[in-house]
């Protein structure tokens, strides 16, 4: 139908918004083709198999094909179903990244530090950019939390999984004996919030200046520039300290806190949604390990699909996500299928 529309010359008022259709529904549109075209030929290959007055050679023929176009059919209906899934529309935009230092003290911060720095490599790899807000250091180069936004597109879509307590294994530098510790970091990925989607009335909110903290240089340090805002309803408040501008900070200050109203409007509906859903986006999962980075044996474990790999060192560099990020997309696209095929 909208290719007809587009033949017939629309109105130039109209045409980007069919081009976009056409261009959108395009490729499931050539996949039902495909699909179509591989069901009628299975059909047809099982008629000349049951058929009793073929050459028995040519039957055999034809059953052996009849699998072959059997399974393809079967394969192309899955990727059908799975395009024909709901789509998330904060998987093409960026987000509100925090990472905070569990438990482990120093060695916990500087395990921060280590998954800030995989995060920024990865986002730099792919062309994303990466923006710090705020931060807090800890000793030994290491990180108590940082909040940075990470722009580009489809970033809420690859990383939306990343929430939660990461493990990490491994001897501190501070460790004399060479003993294994355990300590651990939070991660937060909270998909960005435009006005729309999140309206702040100006009653509601309590604006602070300070003076910036940690890194920033002199100037920094000697303005008011850093901006704390409160959310009154909420009790939610934001820290942005890293421009030098006042208005700067206030306008990633709104964007941060924007992004966690919205994160807890979403965990709410999807817990009544879906109470017990595994890995609901920003739900009680954080308070869950997700993941074991086991230095010692080059191992990573994500206990969510219980995925390991032993590309560690690849992976801490921001190198070796993908494989991850790609097999956890995976397993969320089945438990789709399978909540929609049980519905």
């Amino acid at each position: 139908e909208v290719a007809a529309a587009l033949a017939a010359g629309p109105a130039p008022a109209d045409y980007p918004a069919l081009a976009r259709e056409f261009a959108d529904g395009r490729p499931l549109a050539e996949a039902i083709r495909a699909l179509r075209a591989k069901e009628k030929e299975a059909a047809e290959l099982a008629a000349m198999a049951d058929d009793a007055f073929l050459d028995p050679e040519m039957r055999a023929m034809a059953g052996a094909e009849r699998t072959l176009a059997a399974e393809t059919a079967e394969r192309l209906g899955r990727e059908v179903r799975i395009a024909l899934l709901p789509t998330d529309s904060a998987d093409e935009g960026g987000i509100i990244l925090e990472i905070r230092a569990g438990t482990g003290g120093d060695e916990a911060a500087l395990f921060a530090a280590d998954l800030y720095r995989m995060y920024s490599r990865y986002a730099q790899r792919r062309g994303w950019r990466v923006e710090e807000i705020s931060r807090s250091e800890g000793a030994l180069g290491g990180l108590k939390e940082v909040v940075a936004e990470v722009s580009g597109a489809g970033v809420y879509g690859r990383l939306r999984h990343e929430s939660g307590v990461h493990r990490v294994q491994r001897v501190p530098r501070t460790e004399s004996q060479g003993r294994i510790h355990t300590s651990a970091a939070t991660v937060a990925v909270l998909p960005e919030a435009g006005e729309v989607d999140v309206r702040l009335d100006d009653a509601d909110l309590r604006v602070e200046t300070m003076r910036a903290g940690g890194a920033g240089g002199q100037h920094v340090n000697k303005t008011e520039s850093a901006v704390r805002i409160t959310h009154l309803p909420s009790g939610l408040a934001v820290v942005a300290q890293d421009e030098r501008s006042q208005h700067r900070n206030r306008a990633k200050a709104l964007a941060v806190l924007r992004a966690r109203l919205l994160d807890s409007r979403r965990a709410s509906a999807d817990a009544e949604r879906a109470a017990d859903r595994r890995a609901q986006v920003g739900g009680g999962d954080r308070s869950e390990r997700i993941r074991t980075y086991n230095f010692p044996q080059g191992r990573i474990t994500d206990h969510r699909i219980g995925l390991t790999l032993h590309t560690l060192d690849r992976v801490i560099e921001g190198d070796g996500l993908d494989e991850i990020l790609d097999a956890l997309a995976a397993d969320r696209r089945a438990r789709l299928l399978a909540e929609r095929d049980g519905a």
